[in-house]
């Protein structure tokens, strides 16, 4: 970073930030319209552990902030009315076999909640240990619901409604922040992953939205100086990117820099934040108890049904040998890379739906187009180096902690890492790789690349869910044909 230090020589260094071009307000439109599309045509349950997210946000509603346990069990008790629109209603455990929903479900499970009394204790390990922030637009949403007296159908769909409007503010506040490579992050958010996890009651609408921020601030923090509000925005924004996540705390190391003199605070502020999220995010796993919830999962080598390991065991085979870990992390990211790519791009339901082969090059034009259309700002190698280097370190992160959490113990692999976890350092990596000025035409490829794929994913989830139907089950889906691979949904080929 020290040979950045000719390339700007102010202490703000950027005085303004470029104007917006209408097709970047036109994107934008296009990435609000799509997540509210999915919030609505997405089936109950219908995203990645949404059943778990769903209840997680309803304890939260219902007041509960820590989980109980009850012998294997950890949740809460929870309404019996609203635990079975996904039990009975909209069950995910179901048969492989072709599924397909109709809207009279819905009908009929809003018309059932009279016949459901009583309270139920609800089963979410998985998530047990989030922290509440992560669940706050959910549970507004599903509060706002009942207190309107609707059913817990419809409670649910507020729900999600909340928390995607909750996750486009996020973006849109990030977006107005980023001093510079607004559309590495707009190329971002126009992955149909990312509206269709927003559409969601995942909190991936909140880390995302956080990650985005937390990044925006601390470049302009580190690219136009301290502020008094800036300032502020950064201790409150930095604790809640802790909370989300503790891994996606180094995001905002992306602002550090070379201080300019003794003056110079921007370094000291963005460490201090960092710090304070460090604590903060300390503090929550204490106040929670720091227990780690066991929960089963299907080895993705065997088949097998295993449980997680135990942290503290999965990281003294860790330490005990390190270079064997390497490996093991080596192997386990070439092997999952394509999966990962797909992923980024767009898989839907519980990876179950892939969109027709054709859009995953079209995506990667899209994402191609938004970095050449630069960043605004001139870096040399050194800042770019630093900028991928702290990328790098996140997803070394991400995929270290799922191996510690996530993973059997003692496995050879790396298990439940998914492409969508790697969204929050995908504006930074394309930042990175931006030139200083944009390539001409790269604009309008950006913008009829970005819309023909949100059109192709939007086509894919309503075909694959309301008309043709599909089969719940992970892997490469077989094919008839490679001109049906290419052209339909996978549900489809």
């Amino acid at each position: 970073m020290r040979n950045e230090r000719s390339r700007f020589t102010d202490a703000a260094d950027m005085l303004f930030t470029a104007p917006w071009t209408p097709i970047e307000r036109l994107l934008l439109a296009a990435v609000c319209i799509a997540t509210v599309f999915f919030c609505i045509v997405t089936p109950p349950f219908q995203a990645p552990d949404e059943n778990q997210h769903y209840m997680k946000a309803l304890a939260l509603a219902q007041g509960h902030v820590l989980t109980q346990q009850r012998g294997e069990a950890i949740g809460v008790a929870l309404p019996r009315a609203a635990l079975d629109i996904h039990a009975v209603d909209f069950p995910t455990d179901v048969p492989p076999t072709v599924r397909r929903f109709d809207r009279a479900q819905i009908a009929d499970s809003a018309s059932a909640d009279a016949g459901r009394p009583g309270m139920a204790f609800a089963d979410f390990p998985n998530v047990a240990s989030y922290a509440p922030s992560l669940y706050a637009p959910g549970a507004i949403g599903l509060m706002l619901g009942r207190a309107l007296d609707r059913s817990w159908i419809d409670a649910f769909y507020i729900g999600r409604l909340v928390n995607a409007l909750t996750g486009l503010a996020l973006l849109i506040a990030a977006l107005r922040l980023l001093p510079f490579g607004r559309n590495a992050l707009l190329a971002t958010a126009l992955l149909p992953t990312f509206a269709y996890q927003t559409g969601s009651l995942s909190p991936d609408s909140v880390i995302n939205g956080l990650g985005f921020l937390g990044l925006a601030l601390a470049l302009r923090t580190g690219f136009m100086g301290v502020a008094p509000a800036r300032s502020a925005a950064l201790l409150l924004i930095v604790p809640l990117l802790a909370l989300c996540k503790g891994v996606y705390l180094p995001i905002m190391a992306a602002g550090l820099r070379w201080p300019q003199n003794r003056r110079d605070l921007r370094t000291g502020l963005i460490l201090g934040a960092m710090a304070l999220g460090a604590i903060v995010f300390i503090g929550w796993m204490h106040y929670s108890g720091g227990s780690q919830a066991l929960y089963h999962i299907q080895s993705r080598k065997t088949g097998e049904t295993m449980m997680t390991a135990p942290l503290r065991d999965q990281l003294a085979i860790l330490l005990n040998d390190p270079v064997g870990y390497a490996r093991i992390l080596v192997s386990s990211v070439v092997e999952r890379a394509p999966v990962y790519a797909l992923q980024i791009v767009g898989r839907f339901g519980w990876n179950a739906i892939l969109l027709p082969v054709v859009a995953y090059p079209l995506g990667l034009l899209m994402l191609g187009a938004g970095v050449a259309n630069g960043s605004g700002a001139r870096f040399g190698i050194g800042q770019r180096l630093w900028w991928l280097a702290v990328a790098g370190g996140v997803a070394l992160l991400i995929e270290t902690a799922m191996y510690l959490t996530g993973t059997p113990l003692g496995a050879d692999y790396i298990q439940g890492t998914q492409g969508r976890y790697f969204l929050p350092i995908l504006p930074l990596v394309l930042i990175a790789l931006s030139p200083e000025s944009a390539v001409r035409g790269a604009q309008r490829i950006f913008a009829a690349a970005a819309i023909a794929l949100l059109l192709i994913a939007a086509a894919t989830v309503f075909d694959s869910f309301w008309v043709h139907g599909f089969i719940t089950s992970d892997g490469m889906p077989p094919y008839e044909s490679i001109a049906r691979a290419l052209l339909l949904p996978s549900p489809r080929w």
